[in-house]
């Protein structure tokens, strides 16, 4: 008895799985060693990022270090409702977006503009030395960065010093006192120790631009700023929207580790964000209950804010991260 047509198809389609099967587990075995290192930083992953996000249920419940979590009694949204009334909530949320929105609106285009003129000079060597000189500050961390700003803004500082030097000021000033130097003393100590690093990245887009088109522009006539604007620019616009949707989500992250070191009882005022609220009411006073709910939120907001960041670049150059 002959099989049928449907039997044929059936068997032929195994027939191509398993063909596919076999094809895959040879090309896996072939990839072994890369696949090892992957997925050991999955396990990294999942036991650093996803096993702890168990503890975030604290955040609805009233917990006690001294007893599991599973015990802890449920509170629901008190924690979240407590933060929204906090009279600190609103001096908290000035401060973050405050000092990052100025970080956004100043330090983000300055990579930007500093890999472009880096990318003009012709000077090999001047070229590399700028460079290295600019992002040398990102390796030091803001422990030893904060020490040294702290020497230079003291009243007895380097600053005070040029400036009573120059006749711009009568008597010297301790700026770290002072709150109303504090988001300018934060915004332009990140950019210096940021600046340069974050040109990498746009000095790798810029190598891919292909040296036709500025050959065929200088053909045409075209100076170099009009091969940076029409050329350069254009060819870059995919890394610039990508990183700025990432910049927009971290906008309440006010970069934790430099305003710890710089903060004091004095500039308290300028220097409360919402990291630093999350620090003192969770590690230092032991509400970790409290402080992950307000963590959480922070997130929740984060998450939206990528959304959102990510919905309107989408709409408005067709570039997105998904």
């Amino acid at each position: 008895m002959k099989p049928s047509a449907e039997a044929k198809v059936r068997t032929a389609a195994t027939a191509s799985g398993k063909e596919r099967w076999v094809k895959w587990l040879k090309k896996l075995y072939g990839q072994r060693y890369l696949q090892v290192m992957a997925l050991l930083g999955v396990a990294w992953m999942i036991v650093f990022n996803y096993i702890p996000m168990y503890g975030i249920i604290i955040a609805f419940k009233e917990f006690d270090i001294i007893l599991p979590i599973s015990q802890a009694p449920w509170v629901g949204l008190d924690h979240f409702k407590e933060f929204l009334n906090d009279d600190s909530l609103g001096n908290v949320i000035r401060n973050t977006l405050g000092i990052s929105l100025i970080k956004l609106v100043i330090g983000f285009p300055l990579p930007i503009i500093f890999a472009l003129l880096l990318n003009e000079i012709r000077s090999v060597l001047f070229k590399k030395s700028i460079q290295t000189i600019s992002y040398l500050p990102h390796f030091l961390s803001w422990v030893i960065l904060g020490g040294i700003l702290s020497t230079w803004l003291a009243d007895v500082g380097i600053i005070n010093n040029i400036l009573m030097a120059l006749n711009l000021i009568d008597a010297p000033i301790t700026y770290l006192a002072e709150p109303k130097y504090f988001w300018s003393i934060v915004i332009t100590s990140d950019i210096w120790k940021e600046l340069g690093w974050s040109a990498i990245i746009y000095l790798a887009a810029i190598s891919s631009v292909s040296p036709d088109l500025y050959e065929a522009a200088t053909i045409d006539g075209a100076g170099r700023f009009q091969k940076m604007w029409n050329i350069t620019l254009p060819t870059i616009k995919g890394t610039i929207t990508i990183l700025f949707i990432l910049a927009v989500s971290g906008l309440l992250n006010s970069n934790f580790d430099q305003i710890l070191v710089l903060r004091n009882s004095l500039n308290d005022s300028a220097s409360s964000v919402i990291d630093i609220y999350v620090y003192q009411t969770g590690i230092v006073d032991g509400r970790y209950s409290y402080s992950t709910a307000v963590g959480l939120l922070k997130s929740v907001f984060a998450l939206g804010l990528l959304l959102g960041a990510n919905y309107v670049t989408k709409k408005l150059n067709n570039t997105s991260l998904f």
